[in-house]
């Protein structure tokens, strides 16, 4: 989504959620987000995942400075000891061969995800070890552009919307996602609005 599309999306939501509208007008629009689709954001989804993004950058740039090319093949070719030196840990090390492997081997394909259905998407990345659900959402709204995803096992989401309705408890996934279902068919730039509000609103 671009910028005018995000806007959109917030716009049309806090049209039917007064608590979207009031928030809108406190803290803003969010910026989009666009990832590329294929190996390289993948892996930056393994590296990433339980650390920081400082951390996570360093590291992937570490990556970057032994490789002439982020891909499947290249990665490969490096010994196992060279990715822990760059800070990945051994699960890690492991998650990415085998993304790097099904990659090469066509068990994943890419480039055919965009024409598959955000079922089938998910059915596609999860197969893969190191990557659940909330790792293929990701996917589905930041390198594929779907408007209507909402990633409700992410913690930052759960807790921005406990603020946004006030409620005592942080919502389960299974009650956040009853919470917004309304938002629909916007609910991807609902998910950035909330990421944003999450970072932005008061506690």
């Amino acid at each position: 989504m671009d910028q005018k599309q995000v806007i959109n999306g917030i716009d049309n939501i806090a049209r039917i959620d007064a608590d979207v509208e009031i928030a809108v007008g406190a803290i803003g629009y969010p910026q989009p987000r666009i990832r590329a689709q294929g190996f390289e954001t993948f892996f930056s989804t393994i590296v990433s995942q339980q650390i920081s993004t400082a951390a996570a950058t360093a590291i992937m740039q570490r990556v970057r400075d032994l490789l002439p090319r982020l891909d499947a093949s290249s990665l490969l070719n490096l010994p196992g000891d060279a990715l822990r030196e760059a800070g990945l840990s051994m699960r890690k090390v492991e998650y990415a061969q085998g993304l790097a492997n099904a990659i090469l081997d066509r068990v994943l394909i890419p480039g055919d995800l965009q024409a598959m259905n955000n079922e089938e998407v998910i059915k596609a990345i999860t197969v893969l070890r190191g990557f659940g659900v909330w790792s293929a959402e990701i996917y589905l709204i930041f390198s594929l552009q779907r408007n209507d995803i909402f990633p409700a096992d992410d913690l930052a989401l759960q807790v921005a919307l406990q603020r946004l309705k006030g409620l005592a408890q942080r919502p389960t996934p299974k009650r956040a996602h009853a919470l917004i279902e309304h938002w629909s068919p916007w609910r991807s730039a609902g998910s950035l609005f909330l990421w944003h509000y999450y970072r932005g609103a008061p506690v």
